[in-house]
C-alpha cells in the first residue's frame, strides 16, 4: 500500500496496464509480517473484501459497533467512511455534515455519547497502526503514504480510498468527435444536430444574469438558508440547506460525493429563474400544455464537487435534454442510443416494463473501465467549459464527471424530434423499452434480417417461458466481471452477444422501434412503468391537450397516440358505435379519448361514448351490467336521482372478428350470447333478470377463475352529455359560498343513494374470509372484509393508479395501514362521539364516557 502508482490508472491515453502485483507480495508488506487476515477473519476469511463490506453494510449500527470489537480486521471494515455514508443514506432526512460519515450517522441515529471528548489518537494491534485515527465518535483519515497495515492488505479498499482521494485538476479530455458551435440557427440545429448527434453550444449564456451571479459565495450568501435536495443512490429522500451542503463540499473525501439536484428549485428560491432563460434552440416543449402540478419533472438546478457526477444514463422517457455550465469543469461521455455502455447492465421488467440501469459510480467507471476500452469501443468525449451550454438527443447514453466544484441548469424537453420516441416509451410492455436502450443485446440471437421479417416471432422468442430473467440484463460492450478474489486485479471480457450483433445495424428510427411492440398489451389493461415520466391519465389528458391546442401538429400527435395508446383500434370503435346508432360522426377535434377515468371515453356532439376495457373482459362486462342495472333500479322505485345522471342512447358490445369491428345491442338483460362461451351456465345468478349485475359482480370478485381477458370484446355505453364541467377543472375558481352549496346537493344524492333497495333484495354473497373476526359486529363484517380484501391487493392497486407513485412507497404501502382493520371501528365511533363530548360530557353518561376515553386512548 506504500507504493499507490502501482494500481493508479492516471490518463486515458496510457496503454493498458499490466496485471498489478498482488500488494501482499510486496517488499514492505512481506516485511511487515505474515498475513492476518486468515487468524483476524477467521471462517469468513474465504469471503472477497468486497462481500464482506456489503455484509456488513447490512447490520445495524449498533451491531457494527459490536462487531468492530471482534478483531483488528473486522475493526477495518467495520470504520470505513462509505459504510457509514451508507448507513446515514438509509435513514434520509434533513442532512447536517459533522466532519465524518461515521460522526454524522451516530449523531443522527442519537447514538452519539458527546462532542467534547475527542481524541486524536491512533489505535493499535500487535504494532500494527491503522489507516484511521478515531476518536471517540469521529473517524478521520489519515495520509496513505504515512499508514500502512502490517499484515492486512486489500486491493478492494485500497482502489476504494484512491477514488475517495484522487484529484481531477488534470483529467480534462476532448477527442474532438462533439463538435463545438457557436450562433447556430434554428433550422441548422435541426437539421444537423436534433434527433442526430451531441454538440457543445458557444455563446447562448453570454447575456444571463447567471453567468456572474451563479458563483458558490454569491448562491451561499443570497439562498444559504434554503433547503434544496440532494441527488444519491439511495431510495431515501436526502436535504440540506445551501451553506450546509458547501461546508459538505469543503470537508468531504467521498468517492461518489453528494450532488445537489433539485427539480423543485423553481419554486423554493424562484428568484433564479429569472437569473437565465431558455435558449432559442431549446423552447419548444410539448408537456409545456399541461398545467405545472401535471407535468413530469423538468429542470433542475445542479451543484456539485469534484468526483461527483451523474452515472451512466439514458434521459427518463426518452427525452431530450440541455445542460449549461455557468462555473467549473465537466467531462462527459456520450454512447449513441441502444449502445450500452461497458460496465453498465440493464434491467427490464417484463411484467410492467420498468426500467432500472445497474451502473458503477462516473468516477468508478473512468478509473476502473475505460482504460481497459479499446479505441472502437469509447465514447464521444468532451470537457465542458463555463458558459458552454451541451445538447443531449433522445436515447443517448451519457455519463458526468465533475472535474471541480461546478454550478450548472438543465432541462429536459419534447419537440416533434423525439415526441414519437417519447409516445413509444410510454406504450405497454418491455420489449421495445429495451431495444431502445440496449439496441439488439435485447433481442438475443435476432439479427436484424430476422426482426424485419418475422417481429412477431421475436417479441415470442422474447416472452418464452423458458427464457430465465437474467436473459433480460442486458449487459453492455467491455462490461467488467471481477474475478473471485477481490484481492485480485478484475478480468475485463467482452459480451458474446455484443460480438455476434456488432456487425448489424440498429436503427433509432420510430419505424424500425415500434416494431417491437407486443400488440397483445393494451394501454388500459396494462400495468403502467413506474418509470413512465408522466401518470396514465396524465399522458391521455397530454395527447388530447396537444390534439385540441397544437391544431398544426395532428399528424404528429396522432402517430405518437397510436403507438402511446392504440388510438386507431378505439377510434375504429367509436366509428362502428356512431354508425350502428346514427350518431353524428366524430369531428376532427372529437378523435382522441378524454384523459380523465380508467376506459375510453370519447365526446362526440351532444353524446358520450364509453368503451368499457379496464380489467379485461370479466371486469368490463360486470362494469356495464351494474350499470344497467343501476338505471333500471331508479326508474322502478322513481327515484329523484333520475333527473341527475346522463341519458342512456345505447349500449352493447363491440366485437372484432376477421378483422372487422361489429356491434351487439344489449340492455343488460339476459346473457348475451357474444359471452355465454366465456361464462359457465350454472354460474350464480345466470338466469336472473341481469346475470351480469351486481350479485354477479360480487361472485365474480371472489372466483378470479370466471376472468377472461385478452378477449377481442369490449362491452360500451351512449349517454347524452351532461351540461358543465368537471369539478376538478373548477376546483379553484368556486366561491365558498359555491362549494357549501354544492357540499350540500351532494349530501342529498347520497342519502337518495343510500335509500335505494338492493336488487331483489337479497343477502350479499357470502365474502371471504379475509381476516373476518366472530367478535366483529356482525354489521361491520362486510366493511372489514372488503377493506381487509383491498389492503392485501394494495400494492397492485396502486401500481395501476394513474399518477406515477414511486415503486419504493409501493413496496411499503401496507405499513401505512393498520394491521387490524377492525381498529377503524373504534376510530369511527369516536368520530361519531366527539362531537358530543365537546359539548359536555356532564350531559353524557358517565360509563359512556369512560367507554369513549378507553376506546381512544387504546387506538392512539
Amino acid at each position: 500500500l506504500n507504493s499507490p502508482t502501482r494500481y493508479f490508472l492516471p490518463s486515458p491515453h496510457a496503454p493498458k496496464p499490466s496485471k498489478p502485483t498482488d500488494p501482499a507480495r510486496s517488499p514492505a508488506m512481506e516485511s511487515a509480517g505474515n498475513d492476518r487476515r486468515d487468524a483476524a477473519l477467521g471462517s469468513l476469511a474465504v469471503l472477497p473484501d468486497e462481500l464482506l463490506c456489503a455484509i456488513v453494510d447490512l447490520l445495524q449500527p449498533t451491531d457494527i459497533g459490536r462487531l468492530a470489537c471482534v478483531s483488528s480486521v473486522m475493526y477495518i471494515l467495520c470504520n470505513e467512511e462509505p459504510l457509514w455514508m451508507s448507513k446515514y443514506l438509509s435513514v434520509g432526512g434533513h442532512l447536517e455534515y459533522k466532519c465524518s460519515w461515521k460522526k454524522t450517522t451516530l449523531s443522527r441515529l442519537s447514538l452519539c455519547s458527546g462532542n467534547s471528548e475527542l481524541e486524536q489518537k491512533a489505535r493499535h494491534f500487535d504494532g500494527m497502526v491503522h489507516l484511521l485515527y478515531v476518536c471517540s465518535i469521529c473517524l478521520v483519515y489519515l495520509p496513505i503514504h504515512t499508514y500502512f497495515h502490517a499484515g492486512f492488505n486489500s486491493l478492494f479498499l485500497y482502489r476504494r480510498w484512491y477514488r475517495c482521494f484522487t484529484t481531477l485538476s488534470s483529467y480534462s479530455f476532448d477527442n474532438g468527435h462533439v463538435e463545438r458551435k457557436d450562433d447556430l440557427s434554428l433550422d441548422h440545429f435541426h437539421s444537423q444536430y436534433d434527433g442526430k448527434g451531441p454538440v457543445l453550444l458557444g455563446k447562448l449564456a453570454e447575456t444571463w444574469p447567471a453567468r456572474t451571479k451563479w458563483t458558490i459565495q454569491q448562491l451561499v450568501h443570497d439562498y444559504g438558508e434554503v433547503t434544496f435536495r440532494i441527488s444519491q443512490r439511495s431510495p431515501k429522500k436526502i436535504i440540506m440547506k445551501l451553506k450546509d451542503y458547501v461546508s459538505y463540499m469543503e470537508l468531504q473525501h467521498d468517492e461518489d460525493p453528494l450532488y445537489i439536484f433539485d427539480d423543485k428549485f423553481g419554486e423554493t428560491t424562484p428568484a433564479l429563474l429569472e437569473d437565465y432563460r431558455v435558449p432559442h434552440l431549446f423552447q419548444e416543449d410539448l408537456f409545456g400544455v399541461l398545467d405545472y402540478e401535471q407535468r413530469p419533472a423538468f429542470r433542475w438546478l445542479i451543484i456539485g464537487p469534484e468526483r461527483s457526477g451523474a452515472s451512466w444514463h439514458v434521459d427518463p422517457g426518452l427525452t431530450s435534454a440541455w445542460n449549461t455550465l455557468l462555473c467549473g469543469r465537466k467531462r462527459w461521455a456520450l454512447y449513441p442510443p441502444g449502445r450500452v455502455p461497458g460496465g453498465v447492465t440493464v434491467h427490464v421488467s417484463d411484467e410492467d416494463g420498468d426500467v432500472d440501469i445497474e451502473t458503477p459510480t462516473s468516477l468508478q467507471w473512468w478509473l476502473d473501465i475505460y482504460p481497459h476500452l479499446a479505441e472502437h469501443e469509447k465514447p464521444l468525449e468532451c470537457t465542458q467549459l463555463p458558459g458552454e451550454t451541451i445538447f443531449v438527443p433522445s436515447g443517448w447514453w451519457h455519463c458526468v464527471l465533475n472535474l471541480e466544484t461546478t454550478v450548472a441548469v438543465t432541462q429536459n424537453f419534447v419537440n416533434q424530434s423525439n415526441f414519437e420516441h417519447v409516445c413509444l416509451d410510454m406504450a405497454p410492455g418491455h420489449c421495445h423499452k429495451g431495444v431502445c436502450r440496449a439496441g439488439l443485446l435485447a433481442v438475443p440471437g435476432k439479427s436484424v434480417r430476422d426482426i424485419e421479417n418475422h417481429p412477431a416471432g421475436t417479441m415470442s422468442a422474447w416472452n418464452h417461458n423458458d427464457m430465465t430473467r437474467a436473459e433480460k440484463r442486458l449487459k453492455g460492450s467491455g462490461s467488467v466481471r471481477a474475478s473471485n478474489s477481490a484481492n485480485q486485479c478484475a478480468s475485463f471480457e467482452f459480451s458474446d452477444v455484443h460480438e455476434s450483433l456488432e456487425n448489424q445495424v440498429f436503427s433509432y428510427d420510430i419505424g424500425f422501434l415500434s416494431q417491437f411492440l407486443e400488440k397483445e398489451k393494451d394501454h388500459y389493461t396494462s400495468v403502467w412503468s413506474p418509470t413512465n415520466p408522466i401518470g396514465q391519465r396524465e399522458a391521455r389528458e397530454w395527447l388530447r391537450r396537444l390534439w385540441v391546442l397544437k391544431p398544426e401538429l395532428r399528424g404528429l400527435i396522432w402517430k405518437g397516440a397510436c403507438l402511446a395508446i392504440s388510438v386507431d383500434k378505439w377510434y375504429a370503435c367509436l366509428e362502428e358505435v356512431s354508425a350502428c346508432h346514427s350518431l353524428p360522426p366524430p369531428s376532427e377535434d372529437e378523435k382522441l379519448p378524454v384523459g380523465t377515468g380508467s376506459n375510453p371515453v370519447f365526446i362526440v356532439s351532444d353524446n358520450v361514448i364509453k368503451i368499457y376495457a379496464e380489467g379485461g373482459l370479466g371486469y368490463s362486462a360486470h362494469g356495464l351490467g351494474t350499470e344497467l342495472e343501476f338505471y333500471d333500479l331508479l326508474r322502478k322505485v322513481g327515484s329523484p336521482l333520475i333527473n341527475h345522471i346522463p341519458e342512456i342512447i345505447a349500449s352493447g358490445f363491440l366485437v372484432y372478428e376477421d378483422g372487422v369491428y361489429r356491434t351487439v345491442p344489449w340492455d343488460g338483460k339476459g346473457m348475451p350470447d357474444v359471452l355465454a362461451k366465456y361464462y359457465p351456465l350454472e354460474l350464480s345468478y345466470a338466469n336472473s333478470c341481469f346475470p351480469l349485475g351486481l350479485w354477479s359482480k360480487q361472485q365474480f370478485g371472489m372466483d378470479s377463475s370466471t376472468e377472461c381477458s385478452n378477449k377481442p370484446i369490449w362491452p360500451y355505453m351512449v349517454t347524452r352529455k351532461c351540461k358543465g364541467d368537471i369539478f376538478a377543472r373548477v376546483r379553484d375558481t368556486l366561491s365558498k359560498a359555491d362549494l357549501l352549496n354544492l357540499a350540500s346537493s351532494l349530501g342529498v344524492q347520497m342519502r337518495n343513494i343510500h335509500l335505494l333497495p338492493l336488487p331483489h333484495g337479497e343477502p350479499l354473497p357470502k365474502p371471504e374470509d379475509n381476516n373476518v373476526r366472530d367478535s366483529d359486529p356482525p354489521e361491520w363484517k362486510q366493511v372489514i372484509s372488503t377493506l381487509n380484501g383491498r389492503k392485501n391487493n394494495i400494492k397492485k392497486h396502486l401500481a395501476n393508479w394513474g399518477g406515477t407513485v414511486p415503486t419504493v412507497l409501493i413496496e411499503k404501502a401496507e405499513e401505512y395501514l393498520p394491521a387490524d382493520m377492525s381498529s377503524l371501528i373504534k376510530f369511527v365511533k369516536i368520530l361519531w362521539t366527539i362531537t358530543f363530548l365537546l359539548r359536555g360530557p356532564s350531559l353524557m353518561p358517565k360509563a359512556l364516557v369512560t367507554e369513549i376515553w378507553r376506546n381512544w386512548m387504546q387506538l392512539i
